[in-house]
Formats: C-alpha cells, sequence, structure tokens
C-alpha cells in the first residue's frame, strides 16, 4: 500500500471506530437504564429503542451511497455523521423512553457506512483495496469487543445520558477526520467491488446463494439484538451484578471468543473446509440460544451459553463477508454487499423490537426461543447450501477501453489458467477475476493487459 492508502485506510477506520464505539456501548446497558425512565417499564419500548437504528439504516444505507456518487463522498459523509451525532444528543437529553425511541432513530438517519466504503475506494488502487477493506472490518469487530467491555464501566461513571453525549461528541471528531485526516479523492466513481449497482439488484436478490446468507446475516444480528433485550437484566437480576461489574462476564467473553475464532477461520479458508466450519458455527449459534432459554433461572449457565454464542457470532462475522464475496457474480460484489448489509439491519431492527414484544407477552425465555427457532431454519438452509468455491477475489487496472475491447478480454482473461471468472467493464477500467486458490498465470493475464 502506498502512504496515502495507509492514511486513508488507517483514517477510515478510525471514522468508523469513533462513529461505532458509542453505539455498541450503549447495547449492554439501555435495557437497564431505560427501566429507571417514564414508559421503561415496556420490554417492547426497550426492544423498539435497541432496535429502531437498525430500520432507518436498513432504508436508508444505499440511499446515501447512492448520493455520494452525486454530490460527493465527503458532503454526504458529514450530513450523516451531523444526523448521527444530533440523535445521540437527542438521546442524551431525554426524559423518558420515548426520546431515547426518537434519538436512537435518528442516529441511524446517519447511514453513511457505504458512503465510507466508496471513499475508501476511491482512495485505493484495485491490487490494495481488499487489505484497506480487511483493515476496516477489522476495526470494526474490535471496537465491537472493546465497548462491550467498556459500556458498563462508562454508564457507572458517566451515565448512560454521558454515554449518548459521548457518542455525539465522537461523530463530530470523526467529523473532524474526515475534514484534515482523510485525502480528498482525485476522482469519485463507481465501483462495482465496493458499491451498490441498482440495476443488479434484482438479480442479487434472485440467486439462491445468496439468500441464504441474506437470511443468515438477519437471524444473526437479529439474535443479537433480542439478547440484549433480556441478558443485561439477567446478570443483574440473577446474578446480582451492579451495572458497572457487568465488564467483568464482557471481557472474558468477548477476549476468549475472538481469539478462539482464529484456528476455525484459518481452516475454513486455507483448507477448503468452508461449509464444514460455516454450518458448524451456525449449529452452535443454534444450541447456545436454546442453551439460554434453558437456563434462564441459571446464572452460570447463562454466561457459560453467553460464551458459546458470541463464540459463533464472531466465527460467522468473520466468515459471512468472505462468503458473499466469494459467491457473488463477478463484478456484482459490491451490490451483493450492500443487499447483505441491509438485511443485516433489518434483522437488528426486528431482533430489537420483536424480542421486546416477545419479552412483554411471553416471558424472556421466549426471546431465545424466538432466536433459536430462526438459527435452526438458518441451520437447515446452510446444510443444504453448495459448498463455496475454493475462490480468491483479485483486480486489475485496464485503462481507458471501448466496450468491444472490454467484451473481448474479458473472454481472453477467463482462459487463463487459474482464473475462474472474469468481466471487464470498460466504463470502470477494471478487470474482475475470480482465482482458484494458488498459483495462477498472472504474467500471462498482465501480457494480455499490455496488448491493450
Amino acid at each position: 500500500m502506498t502512504s496515502l492508502e495507509r492514511r486513508a485506510t488507517i483514517s477510515l477506520a478510525t471514522v468508523f471506530a469513533l462513529r461505532m464505539f458509542g453505539m455498541f456501548s450503549i447495547l449492554p446497558v439501555l435495557a437497564i437504564y431505560a427501566h429507571q425512565l417514564p414508559g421503561g417499564s415496556s420490554p417492547f419500548l426497550i426492544g423498539l429503542a435497541l432496535g429502531i437504528d437498525g430500520l432507518a439504516q436498513a432504508c436508508l444505507q444505499i440511499p446515501f451511497g447512492l448520493l455520494s456518487d452525486r454530490y460527493g463522498r465527503k458532503k454526504v459523509i458529514y450530513v450523516g455523521l451531523l444526523l448521527f451525532a444530533l440523535g445521540s444528543f437527542i438521546a442524551a437529553g431525554a426524559s423518558d423512553i420515548y426520546i431515547i425511541i426518537l434519538g436512537r432513530l435518528v442516529q441511524g438517519t446517519g447511514a453513511i457506512a457505504a458512503a465510507v466504503i466508496a471513499l475508501t475506494a476511491d482512495l485505493t488502487r484495485e491490487e490494495s483495496r481488499s487489505k484497506s477493506m480487511a483493515a476496516i472490518g477489522m476495526s470494526i469487530g474490535a471496537t465491537f469487543g472493546l465497548s462491550m467491555v467498556a459500556g458498563p464501566a462508562l454508564a457507572h461513571v458517566i451515565g448512560v445520558s454521558g454515554i449518548f453525549t459521548m457518542t455525539g461528541i465522537l461523530a463530530l471528531v470523526a467529523m473532524l477526520v474526515i475534514k484534515f485526516a482523510v485525502p480528498n479523492p482525485v476522482v469519485s466513481r463507481v465501483h462495482a467491488d465496493a458499491q451498490t449497482i441498482p440495476t443488479q439488484i434484482l438479480a442479487i436478490l434472485k440467486n439462491p446463494e445468496l439468500q441464504r446468507l441474506d437470511f443468515g446475516i438477519f437471524s444473526l444480528h437479529a439474535a443479537m439484538r433480542g439478547l440484549f433485550v433480556v441478558v443485561p437484566l439477567l446478570l443483574l437480576n440473577l446474578g446480582g451484578m451492579a451495572v458497572e461489574s457487568h465488564w467483568k462476564v464482557y471481557l472474558p467473553v468477548m477476549l476468549i471468543s475472538f481469539v478462539a475464532v482464529i484456528p476455525a477461520i484459518i481452516v475454513a479458508e486455507t483448507k477448503g473446509k468452508m461449509k464444514q466450519v460455516f454450518c458448524g458455527a451456525v449449529a452452535l449459534l443454534f444450541v447456545s440460544t436454546l442453551l439460554m432459554a434453558v437456563f434462564i433461572h441459571n446464572f452460570t449457565g447463562v454466561v457459560a451459553s453467553l460464551f458459546l454464542f458470541f463464540l459463533a457470532f464472531n466465527l460467522l462475522e468473520a466468515t459471512l463477508p468472505s462468503l458473499v464475496s466469494k459467491i457473488a457474480p463477478t463484478g456484482s460484489k459490491g451490490t451483493a454487499i450492500g443487499v447483505y448489509n441491509s438485511f443485516q439491519f433489518f434483522g437488528l431492527f426486528l431482533g430489537g423490537a420483536l424480542g421486546g414484544f416477545l419479552a412483554q407477552h411471553v416471558g424472556s425465555a421466549a426471546v431465545f426461543v424466538f432466536a433459536a427457532g430462526l438459527c435452526f431454519a438458518w441451520l437447515l438452509l446452510a446444510l443444504s447450501m453448495q459448498a463455496p468455491p475454493s475462490v480468491r477475489t483479485h483486480m486489475m487496472a485496464v485503462g481507458d477501453i471501448g466496450e468491444s475491447q472490454a467484451l473481448a478480454l474479458s473472454a481472453a482473461l477467463s482462459k487463463i489458467d487459474g482464473v475462474v471468472e472474469a468481466i471487464v467493464i470498460s466504463g470502470q477500467g477494471v478487470a474482475y477475476l475470480k482465482l482458484r486458490l494458488g498459483a495462477w498465470d498472472e504474467a500471462g493475464a498482465r501480457k494480455l493487459l499490455d496488448k491493450n
């Protein structure tokens, strides 16, 4: 990576981390805090407060990305961060649960993820982009783990309203990072590997293998958000743990589960065992949510089940995007990821809202039974999926060529040894390749490109 690419990657990863830290930190403490507010005795309203941001993000993240194509990446990101900060300050000043819900909804309207990814693509060369995206993904994962541990401690020191205020301030700091640290792109254009192309959405929605993954990310995040309607109260009431001590549960759970998934990811990616590892993780997710329902009155059982849940959760969070990349048609990866992210956000909304409804009208165990049902349906779909191809994606710049040249070059590249699929998009000046794992005839590909 060049120095500019490193600067872009680090600064944009920082923007994601600043935005996500406060948003994640609120999850383990909001249910407890809300009980102290007027209207907060309703688990349904608590669940709605936890999930409502997901509804806004699901509806707006693709439009924000498209708007960034037209009006500029940084302008759209500034607007999104301002909305996110506004929602945070609204929630910080809330006197009842309804204002919390409003604040969380406004937070969700700051759906900048697609625009930030598009800016990342503008600032990185094709051969470096996957490294940059991976670094940003790692920053999000690390922020999630850190915030789960820090949230309860912060709630004790500055209160939940203080966390919301901090979240708003961090969003404003992120705007300064965009202004002063993130380079300005020389040119902004559409990147099929990183952005949603509207004309491709219908085909992606019809792809049965991608449908399985979309249902999977929906189920995974519905289960996770529903969990936070119930688990913080179980730690408080069943375990007798004050909220400031909840980090003693989250720290070992998150730390050990993060480390434990590494060998499984290595086996899945390098040994061609992706389907086996993936199905095993979905099965573990089903078992862990079912065990939470079984051990609803046993503190040790709840904590053990929580560890198993996050072991499966972290493994699936790491493998699902890789599966989408492997399965998505060449040249449609960005659209596939955009649709996948929308299902993720819908899962956050439904998990919170329906989880709260079930907790209020049926009981806390019903939240885990619902999650287990989703995970069991996902397991059946996962078991019947085709084994994903052992491939990796690769991009090469081809320069300014016409449509007929692009078609001819696509056909020629497809015949190169080690290339499974190739497509050249003339308007983007990029060749998108799917390669078998191992060696491929890169020299032959470059000779073809040099001729064009």
